[in-house]
Parts: C-alpha cells; sequence; structure tokens
C-alpha cells in the first residue's frame, strides 16, 4: 500500500485511531497534515487547530489546508457522554461542513473515509429521518432539523454515525459519477483508546458484560489504522459508498 505523493489531512490526530492513522500514513511515504482541537503529539508534516463544532472556526481555518489533497480522513469525534448538541455538531455537522468545503481541492481518485462505529448499525431503522437530515444543505439548516427533530441524549452517539453512514451513502454516489472521487465510512467495534472509557459509561455495565463474550478483545487503534489508509489508497479505486466493519467479526455475531 504506497501512499507516496499523497496528502492526506486527518481529522482527530492529536490522539488515539487519528494518531495511529497519521503515524501509519507518513510511513508509508504520504504528507500528511493534522487537524484536531487539541496539539498535536506526534511528527506532522503541517498541524491545523479547528473547533469542529463552530462552522465559524474552520471557515476561519480554510486557508491553512493545501491547494490539493487526496484523501480526507474524518477521525475526529466525541463520545455520547458528552452534550448531544456537542455529540451533533462534531460528529456530523462539523464533520460534513468540512468534508464539502474541502471537495473543491480534491482532484480525481482522491478519496474520503469517514469514522462511523459499529453503533450505527441500526440505521435502517431510522433511514428516512437520517435521508432527511442528509437533505439539509448547511450546518445551519442541520442545527435547525435537529432542533425541529431533537434526538434523546442517551441514544445520540448512536443516532448521528447512523446518519453519517446515510449521508455517507447518498453523497458518495454523485461523488464519485460527477468527480471521480470516493467516499466510504468505516465502522469499528471498541478500541482501545482513551475515550473507551467513556464508552463504557454511555453504553452502562449490562450491556458492556453482554456484549463480552461475542468479541476477543477491543482493537488497538494500528489495527484500524490500515483498512482506513487501503480505502485512501489507489488500491481501492474500486470501493465507493461501503461502510467497512472494523471490529473482529463483533458485528457478524449478531447473525
Amino acid at each position: 500500500m504506497n501512499l507516496a505523493g499523497k496528502t492526506i489531512v486527518i481529522t482527530g490526530v492529536s490522539s488515539g485511531i487519528g494518531g495511529e492513522v497519521a503515524r501509519l500514513a507518513r510511513f508509508r511515504g504520504a504528507t500528511v497534515i493534522g487537524v484536531d482541537r487539541n496539539d498535536a503529539m506526534l511528527t506532522l508534516d503541517g498541524f491545523i487547530k479547528i473547533d469542529l463544532a463552530d462552522p465559524t472556526a474552520i471557515n476561519a481555518v480554510l486557508a491553512q489546508v493545501p491547494a490539493r489533497i487526496d484523501a480526507l480522513v474524518n477521525a475526529a469525534g466525541v463520545p455520547g457522554t458528552a452534550d448531544k448538541d456537542l455529540v451533533a455538531r462534531v460528529n456530523f455537522l462539523g464533520l460534513r461542513h468540512l468534508t464539502e468545503a474541502l471537495i473543491e481541492r480534491m482532484p480525481k481518485g482522491s478519496s474520503i473515509v469517514n469514522f462511523a462505529s459499529i453503533l450505527g448499525a441500526e440505521w435502517p431503522k431510522r433511514v428516512e429521518q437520517h435521508k432527511a437530515l442528509a437533505d439539509t444543505t448547511s450546518f445551519a439548516e442541520g442545527h435547525a432539523w435537529l432542533t425541529a427533530n431533537p434526538v434523546p441524549q442517551e441514544t445520540c452517539y448512536q443516532y448521528f454515525k447512523e446518519a453519517l453512514i446515510v449521508w455517507t451513502m447518498k453523497r458518495s454516489q454523485a461523488l464519485f459519477m460527477e468527480r471521480d472521487i470516493r467516499m466510504n465510512s468505516v465502522a469499528p467495534g471498541p478500541v482501545f483508546t482513551p475515550i473507551l472509557g467513556d464508552f463504557v459509561t454511555m453504553l452502562g455495565q449490562d450491556r458492556v458484560q453482554a456484549d463480552a463474550h461475542r468479541m476477543k478483545r477491543p482493537a488497538l487503534a494500528d489495527e484500524v489504522a490500515g483498512p482506513v489508509l487501503f480505502l485512501c489508497s489507489d488500491d481501492a479505486r474500486w470501493v465507493n459508498g461501503i461502510n467497512l466493519p472494523i471490529d473482529g467479526g463483533l458485528a457478524a455475531s449478531y447473525t
């Protein structure tokens, strides 16, 4: 998997999976521009501090992004223990706003990878709601739609991961047909990262214990990085519109 000559923008680069994606991408030859609200703690080719919850803040730093980028990895996110409005802003609205702003800088053959989750697996149950949110055309319009269609705090994380999967599927076809840009999502299961404890708190001990026998262990962050960068590479040039589970077979155990 050769990434030489590619410039990759990675959000959430300062910790967890985003940091491992950045390390592996640079090892594979890519130029990596990191994006995070926290200072970077690893070697990068460039770093941009952004609060993805604020579209004005995103717009203010767009000039710092290179004029050409070959891949965008949207790894940034907050857990469901955060306020539902922040989850909506960072995990969906801000991610979408940044992505749409950068599409014009992406040449043919470029790739976008969005981080969903195994917890987004029930998106078909709410697909019409997610399509309606996906059809909003701006951060402000999307936020207004959510105000009119409130999401419960206790399921907000799952809801916006579902919404991200649906938006990825809907948006990917037009991007590929019209611009030859691929968009896919990945759905990790539990991963050893600094926010793993937040997910245990969010789901509750009963749910965690009920699922424990279904998996070997949580993933290591570098076990997720490889499949993500495969989707960024030319080897995946005919992979578009998918949601790739990276969960050690956890989702399959429910069949």
